[in-house]
C-alpha cells in the first residue's frame, strides 16, 4: 500500500489538483464552507480551545479557519537571546550538522544545501558546515510560521518545483523531496548569524505567504525569483524574536538553516520525532 501512495504521487496532476483544491480553501462558499471545516475539526482532533475565533461559523473561507490565530500569550517564548525558539507547531523530521552542503532528508536520502537554496552559491555559502533542521506541520497543527531569533530579511528566492506530499512516507521514499518540490527561501541577517527559513510547498497546499510580501504562490512560475533587501535604513525589513513571518494554505514543511558556528547545539528535548511549540527552545547559540 505505502508502494501504491508513493507511485501515485508521481503520476497524479499534483500542480492541478492542489490549485483546484486552493480555489476552494478561498472561496465564500457559506454553509458548505462551514460544514466542510466542522469536518476537518473533527477529523484531525483540532482544539480550537486554542484559537483566538473559536467558532467555526465565523470563519468566511477555510483558508481563514486554517491560517487561524491563537489566542494571546498561549505560545510564550523561552530563554534569552542566544535561545533559538521553534518558529512552528509541528514535529521534527530531521536535524543535524550540514555536512558536505549535504543535509539529512531521512534513512538513505539526503539533498544539497545549493539545490535547497534555489541554486545560488552565493546564498549557499554561509551555511556550508552549519546546522539545519526540518519540521513538519501536519494539517492539526496551527500553520503560522514565526521568527527563531531577531533578524533582518535580506533575500527572498521563490523556487519552482514539484508538488509531492511532504510527509514521513514521502520523505522516506522520494529522493530530494525538499529540494525538488516548489519552496520560498528567505534569508537573514540576525546578531548570531546568517539563518535560512526555507518554506516547502506540498500537495494540496493551496499558497505560501510572507509577511512583507503577501502571496508568493500561486501563481506558480517556471523560473526562479529573486528579491533582495536592504540591510539599514528605512526600507529594511526588521523582524522581532517570535514574530510572524510567514503562513501556509494547507500544511507543509519548514527547513531552517544557520550559519558556520552559530549554534552550540539543539536543545536537549527538541530531537528527531519530537513535537514542537512555538516559542519553546529549538538551539543555544554560541
Amino acid at each position: 500500500m505505502d508502494k501504491l501512495k508513493i507511485t501515485l504521487q508521481y503520476v497524479m496532476p499534483k500542480h492541478a489538483v492542489s490549485r483546484l483544491v486552493g480555489k476552494f480553501a478561498a472561496s465564500e462558499s457559506g454553509p458548505l464552507t462551514t460544514a466542510f471545516i466542522k469536518w476537518f475539526i473533527r477529523q484531525y482532533d483540532i482544539n480550537m480551545q486554542e484559537a483566538l475565533i473559536e467558532d467555526p461559523k465565523a470563519f468566511k473561507t477555510f483558508n481563514d479557519f486554517f491560517t487561524r490565530e491563537l489566542k494571546p500569550g498561549l505560545r510564550p517564548l523561552v530563554g534569552d537571546e542566544k535561545t533559538l525558539i521553534q518558529p512552528v507547531d509541528g514535529r521534527v523530521s530531521q536535524l543535524g550538522p550540514i555536512v558536505d552542503e549535504r543535509l539529512i532528508q531521512a534513512k538513505n536520502h539526503d539533498f544539497g544545501l545549493l539545490e535547497l537554496l534555489g541554486g545560488h552559491q552565493s546564498d549557499a555559502e554561509p551555511f556550508k558546515d552549519g546546522h539545519f533542521t526540518t519540521i513538519y506541520l501536519s494539517p492539526q497543527d496551527y500553520h503560522r510560521i514565526h521568527m527563531p531569533c531577531a533578524g533582518t530579511l535580506r533575500r527572498m528566492v521563490y523556487v519552482p518545483g514539484d508538488l509531492f506530499s511532504v510527509n514521513p512516507l514521502t520523505a522516506e521514499n522520494v529522493p530530494g523531496l525538499f529540494a525538488r518540490n516548489e519552496r520560498v527561501v528567505t534569508i537573514f541577517d540576525t546578531e548570531q548569524g546568517p539563518m535560512a527559513m526555507v518554506l516547502v510547498g506540498a500537495t494540496i497546499v493551496a499558497s505560501i505567504e510572507t509577511t512583507w510580501a503577501g502571496t508568493v504562490t500561486p501563481p506558480a512560475g517556471g523560473n526562479i525569483m529573486a528579491w533582495d533587501y536592504p540591510a539599514d535604513g528605512e526600507q529594511a525589513i526588521r523582524f522581532s524574536k517570535g514574530q510572524e513571518m510567514g503562513r501556509f494554505k494547507l500544511g507543509s514543511t519548514v527547513v531552517a538553516c544557520f550559519g558556520k558556528d552559530m549554534l552550540e547545539g539543539f536543545d536537549d528535548k527538541f530531537e528527531i520525532n519530537a513535537q514542537t511549540r512555538l516559542g519553546q527552545a529549538m538551539a543555544h547559540c554560541r
